[in-house]
């Protein structure tokens, strides 16, 4: 008889946002006549700008032509889009990064999951908490994550680096010696980043022990501090021990889309075997390439006219947590974050668990926010609010709220 994956059965219930969207869905059922704001999960809600439009029409028309058709894209990526990131996201702010370091693929989430399949299974994790769910989730189904403690929240091989208002949410040095490090700045769920120095320390501290940096940098086009840098590569001494994710989701509105890439040196060695190499294995091997249409839109990313729209649309989106950041504020609330992330960290009403919270929000206010015990123990106690949605609905969230 066969047998299943029994590390799936070690999962805590459901992954965290299909659970909210069960309970909202739920919510709406009971409730049809309540308008409900959804400011829970990270999804954009304005349209792709016009010169992402205009680039995705002429792909469309150039495949309609056996001239100028393509088939199946290259695992890697097209080479005028590698070459374009390499020269803009990278060059242009000093990093040594080219386009073959560059692998392009359908988002952020599924590179920073996938990732760990070219570890070995004896690695051991550090990471943030609270933490962007898919980082531990992706290492338990590996079997690499030992086991769960429901009580707790905790599972017992993974090296948790608490990140809350005591340490300004920005995590410490662990005790512990890991072999892989997930950091994501700026951070998912709390909007905090970490300034130059602070990255510094941890670029030598994973080159001294033998350690991997996974890095995700998602949010890096909200990035307003200058201490702030928008790549790990902009440090000393990261091309020896970091891997860069980035996604076209949240600073060009891909969400719909989906197109990613990760940035992987052909320096970051474990003793004679690069990891590149690895990766690009594993990435031909079960990846077919993005399509032509999404990578020929990306590119207007990187145009003057593209450039210009999408600074407008992150303005938007960052308004939005000014608005949502002032409105709990004088609203009462304990406030962090929305000032290099999209993303607003709160403290919860007046001691709630973070599941209470979030059902009194649904239940009060009709508005949808995500628990932050669902980033991790250090997360009971927060709420966070993503500033995605429309102004209009953002303002009569905060208008809801403060009349509860």
């Amino acid at each position: 008889m066969f047998r299943v994956n029994d590390n799936y059965l070690k999962l805590p219930g459901s992954y965290l946002f299909s659970t909210i969207g069960k309970k909202v869905s739920a919510y709406a059922q009971a409730n049809p006549d309540k308008k409900i704001i959804r400011l829970g999960i990270g999804d954009v809600t304005q349209p792709l700008v016009p010169a992402i439009v205009e680039a995705m029409h002429e792909a469309v028309d150039e495949m309609g032509r056996a001239e100028t058709f393509h088939g199946y894209a290259p695992d890697q990526g097209y080479g005028f889009l590698r070459e374009e990131i390499a020269k803009k996201d990278y060059q242009a702010r000093g990093c040594s990064i080219s386009a073959d370091e560059i692998f392009v693929s359908d988002g952020a989430k599924s590179d920073c999951g996938n990732i760990q399949e070219i570890f070995s299974q004896d690695c051991r994790i550090a990471v943030c908490d609270p933490v962007y769910p898919v980082y531990v989730d992706s290492n338990a189904m590996a079997g690499r994550c030992g086991e769960y403690d429901r009580t707790r929240g905790l599972w017992s091989n993974v090296i948790y680096m608490p990140c809350t208002a005591e340490n300004g949410f920005a995590p410490q040095l662990p005790d512990q010696r890991p072999d892989l490090i997930y950091l994501c700045v700026p951070n998912n769920p709390t909007g905090t980043a970490l300034t130059r120095g602070q990255l510094k320390t941890w670029v030598d501290f994973a080159n001294e022990i033998g350690a991997v940096i996974l890095y995700d940098a998602a949010y890096e086009a909200y990035i307003a501090d200058d201490e702030v840098p928008h790549s790990i590569f902009e440090i000393e001494g990261a091309r020896t021990c970091a891997i860069e994710f980035r996604s076209f989701s949240k600073n060009a509105g891909f969400t719909g889309v989906r197109l990613g890439f990760t940035v992987v040196p052909k320096d970051l060695k474990s003793g004679d075997t690069a990891v590149h190499g690895l990766w690009a294995r594993r990435h031909g091997t079960k990846f077919n390439g993005a399509p032509y249409l999404v990578q020929k839109a990306a590119m207007a990313v990187y145009s003057d006219q593209g450039r210009a729209q999408l600074k407008e649309q992150v303005a938007y989106y960052m308004n939005n947590a000014r608005v949502i950041y002032e409105g709990l504020k004088s609203a009462g609330y304990s406030v962090y974050g929305g000032v290099n992330a999209p993303y607003i960290w709160m403290k919860t009403h007046q001691g709630m668990t973070s599941w209470e919270f979030f059902d009194w929000l649904l239940e009060r206010a009709n508005v949808v926010g995500t628990p932050g015990s669902g980033f991790g123990p250090s997360g009971e106690g927060y709420f966070r609010l993503t500033a995605f949605g429309t102004y209009e609905s953002t303002v009569e969230a905060m208008e809801r709220i403060a009349g509860i």
